[in-house]
């Protein structure tokens, strides 16, 4: 249990249409690493010194996002080149990057049609 905290956001699971093309896209603009747990899932390592080995996945599933729901947001120390490395994966850049109060962040649709979000310091 000392790698977890109670009552934190503990783990984020990404339903994708595609797990080959969500595992391909993720590793190229993030780095991410995956561990395998069959063909429906895998499992996002947790490449950072402490924590728990996985912070979330991605689960092979039939129905396309739905909009509106939470945002997940990542953190870049660089965010024009996050922003570009999105892109080149195959990713689109839907909203920014945008200054906000605290700094800029842009937002994103995977390749799979999931929303997420990139923010960085000003």
């Amino acid at each position: 249990m000392a790698d977890h905290t109670h009552h934190a956001i503990d783990y984020v699971e990404l339903t994708v249409p595609d797990l080959a093309a969500a595992r391909h896209f993720y590793a190229d603009a993030f780095g991410w690493e995956f561990t395998d747990y069959g063909p429906q899932y895998a499992g996002i390592r947790n490449t950072g010194s402490s924590g728990p080995p996985e912070v979330g996945g991605l689960a092979l599933g039939e129905s396309p996002p739905a909009a509106g729901g939470p945002l997940v947001l990542l953190f870049s120390a660089d965010l024009d080149a996050t922003a570009a490395a999105v892109q080149a994966a195959g990713g689109e850049v839907v909203r920014g990057p945008y200054a906000f109060p605290g700094g800029r962040r842009f937002h994103f649709h995977d390749p799979g049609g999931n929303e997420l979000g990139v923010w960085a310091e000003a």
